[in-house]
Order: structure tokens, then sequence, then C-alpha cells
């Protein structure tokens, strides 16, 4: 839609006074203004150049505004119409309405009121377009092909497919894969394309769920519930209400809140922390884990009828060092997205860097192959990106040299994380964003592995 500076009005009466004082009010003020002195000339000068708005007499010999703007929806689908009549009657300003007008005035006409009246239109025409324009943008993303989830291996094929399979529906699904591997884009992927994409996605960091507040923020709490609830507050699940939960890490939750959880996912209520109401909360389930649930459930420390909830619809990720021959695409993606973030000119990696890459197991997958092109374009000085530009470590180094027997995933990930802490000299927030991870999930692993880091300076 045109600004008012430059929207184009089509002033139609047959009263001359009434056109030319219109046509003048409005040329004052920067508008583009046509004038007819009935229906039929109204209606060519719609059909050589739609205007933006009309300014429409109901009352005129031979046809009538009515007749006039119900043939205008044909000729000038989106042009505003507002009626001006000398007659305000309720029957023919409530008709008018009906058949579509935006608005009306009544004579003897108020400059000041109808000027207002045609901003206030254009304004809400422009935000019926806008809204328009996104929602269709929505539907395109979601009908998509995923542009998130990149790879040509068969098996992200498969993975494309099974997300445009669970996606229409409203079934529970748990994605699975190695830290890194993309299972939040796959959360997100699945909301976008699903029939609560104009709905929230609300993500919970089971990981990061602060002890002692849990509660608080899966549930809410009311106002004085406990010390420092100075206020109301909704909890995670009510927010998540007509749209998508996405449970992080859903593997890191502790016994207590299994149990809570299972009693939601059952009933579909909650109850505020220090409150009695019994809220309904409609949300579809997506979960996430690296952790090996079967093995939770066996060993005791995943509950097995929580586990047949989330496990409906299963989603396996591969990891990165199973699909090779993604990663030029994956390096070439993240090359471009971080110089053009940095504002840096157009590089690419040289034969040698490209085969670093590709050679690398990426124990911390897609994110950490992110994490290092992003540090090689600060680091590159040159028209290229070489092998001395990766932040990978080489052969007989210790970090991840090959050996005959491969190290345990564990072992991978207590290397890996003591060597950004060592680069970051023991700074936990920027370690945690080079892992990407966040920080009360590194403390967690730092207290697993018994690392000791170094002091921070």
């Amino acid at each position: 839609m045109a600004d008012m500076t430059s929207a184009r009005l089509l002033v139609v009466d047959d009263e001359q006074v009434v056109r030319e004082s219109l046509r003048d009010w409005f040329a004052e003020d920067g508008y583009q203004v046509e004038t007819a002195t009935c229906g039929r000339e109204a209606l060519e000068k719609m059909e050589a150049q739609p205007p933006d708005v009309v300014l429409l007499d109901i009352k005129m010999p031979g046809m009538d505004g009515l007749t006039v703007q119900n043939k205008a929806r044909e000729l000038a689908p989106d042009a505003a119409i507002i009626m001006i009549t000398a007659y305000a009657t309720v029957d023919t300003a409530v008709q008018a309405l009906k058949d579509g007008a935006q608005d009306y005035v009544t004579k003897p006409i108020d400059p000041d009121d109808l000027a207002h009246t045609v901003t206030r239109t254009l304004e809400r025409r422009t935000l019926q377009r806008e809204n328009a324009r996104l929602k269709k943008r929505i539907e395109e993303i979601a009908e998509g092909d995923m542009p998130e989830i990149l790879g040509d291996d068969p098996a992200m094929a498969e993975i494309r497919r099974l997300i445009a399979t669970v996606a229409d529906t409203d079934a529970t699904v748990l994605v699975q894969g190695e830290s890194g591997t993309g299972k939040e884009l796959v959360a997100r992927a699945i909301h976008r394309a699903s029939p609560r994409r104009h709905m929230p996605l609300v993500t919970v960091n089971c990981a990061g769920l602060p002890e002692g507040l849990v509660e608080s923020e899966l549930f809410g709490h009311e106002k004085g519930a406990f010390t420092g609830a100075t206020y109301q507050r909704k909890g995670r699940l009510e927010l998540a209400d007509g749209g998508t939960l996405f449970f992080d890490e859903i593997g890191d939750i502790s016994p207590k809140t299994q149990i809570d959880l299972l009693r939601v996912l059952e009933e579909k209520t909650v109850s505020r922390v220090g409150g009695n109401r019994i809220l309904p909360v409609d949300f579809r389930v997506v979960a996430a884990t690296h952790r090996d649930l079967d093995r939770a459930v066996q060993d005791g420390s995943f509950r097995q009828d929580l586990y047949y909830r989330f496990n409906v619809f299963n989603i396996q990720l591969p990891p990165l060092r199973d699909r090779r021959n993604d990663i030029p695409m994956l390096a070439a993606h993240f090359l471009e997205a971080s110089a053009r973030k940095m504002g840096r000119s157009a590089v690419d990696f040289t034969a040698d860097a490209m085969a670093s890459l590709q050679g690398h197991d990426w124990p911390g997958n897609v994110r950490e192959l992110e994490n290092t092109v992003e540090r090689a374009v600060v680091l590159q000085q040159g028209a290229h990106i070489g092998a001395d530009d990766l932040p990978l470590p080489t052969a007989g180094t210790g970090a991840i040299a090959r050996t005959t027997i491969s190290p345990s995933l564990a072992e991978v990930e207590h290397t890996h994380i003591e060597r950004i802490l060592r680069e970051t000299k023991g700074n936990i927030s920027q370690a945690a964003r080079v892992l990407g991870i966040d920080r009360v999930t590194l403390y967690n692993k730092i207290r697993k592995y018994d690392i000791q880091r170094p002091a921070s300076k």
C-alpha cells in the first residue's frame, strides 16, 4: 500500500463543488487525486489505474454508489472504499459496510474528520497487507524444503521425509542424536510445518533448569507463592498453550519433574505454584535428547511410562562423521553466513582446508563445524581459508589424534571441553558459546569429568 504522500485517491461525486473541494484538500496534503462525475466514469478510471482509496457518494444519478461499490470489487479489489452520503440512514451505512466499505462520512463534510478517516483507512490497509504477506511467507517456509535441514546424504533426505510425515499430525515426537546434530532445528521444522505454526514454539532447556525453581519455570506461580514471588507468572507449559512445547535434553530432568510431567501429559492441565486453579492446556510435544533413554529406563533413571509418552514417533539424527560428503555444503553455508554477519568479503576454503574439515571426526557435530568455520573467518587474513586458519587438532597433538582404538564419546567430549577451556583461558561464558551449550550445562560437564579449568584472566 502506498504511503500518505503517494497514495492515489479517486473522488466520485455528481456535485462539482464537492469533487473540486475534496480534490484540492487532498492534493495539498500530497495525495494523487482523480475525480469522476458518475459511476460509469469511476469504473472506467478504476479499470485503467486502480486507486488506493475511493471516496464514493452513495446517491448519484444513474448508477448509485452501492452499485459502483459492488462492481469495483472486480476492477479494483484492493481499493479501500469510503462512502459519502447526505442521507445518513442506518440502513445505507450498514449496507455499505456489509458490502465491503471501510468507513463512511456524512455531508456536510468536515475536512479534518475526512482526512483522519482516510489516514486511518490507509494505515489499516497497510497492516492488512503486511499481515497477509507475513502469513504467506510463513506458509511458504512451512511448505518449502526445510532450508535449515541441510544435506544431500540419504540419511538427511529421510529426516526431511519423516518431518513432513509427522508435522501435520499432533503426535509427540522424540528426536535423538549426539550433541550438536541439529535436534532443535528439527523441532523448529516440525512446528513450522504444523497446523500450530501461527502459535508459539516454547523451548524448555531441561539441562539448564535451575534447581529450586523447576516448578516455577514449568508451571508458573501465583503472587506470594514463595519468597521473592512478587507477581504472578505463567510457566512454560501455560505459555505453550495452542502451540508446540519443545523439551530440549529431556533425559536430564529429575525423577520428581518426570512425575510432574507425566501428570501434565496425561491430564493436559497445569496448576501454578501457590494456586488452586486447574488450567487446561493444549500443546504439541517435541522432545530431544543425546542420551540413550532405553538404557536410562533399564537402569531406573528415566521412567518407563514417561518414555512411552515421549517416544510415539522417533527421529534419529546421524552424527556428522557418518555423512562426511555433506561437510563441504555445510561448511560453505556457515562460511557465507559468518562472513555476512561480520561484514567480511566473500572467501572460500583451500583444498587442504576442505580435506582437513572432511578428515576431522567432529565430536561436536554440526554445531562444532559451525563454530570452527566462524573462528576461521575471524582468524583468516588472506583471500582463502587455509588449513592453518582452522582451529583443528592435528595428528600427534594428543587432542583427538586418531589411534588404533577409537576413544569413547565421553573421552572425546572430555578432551574437547578441556581444549576449549584452554583456548578461552577458563572463561566459562566464552567457552559455552564456542561449545554451543549454556553455562549451566558446561558447569555440569566440568563437574562430571572433574576438569580443572584454567583461571580466567
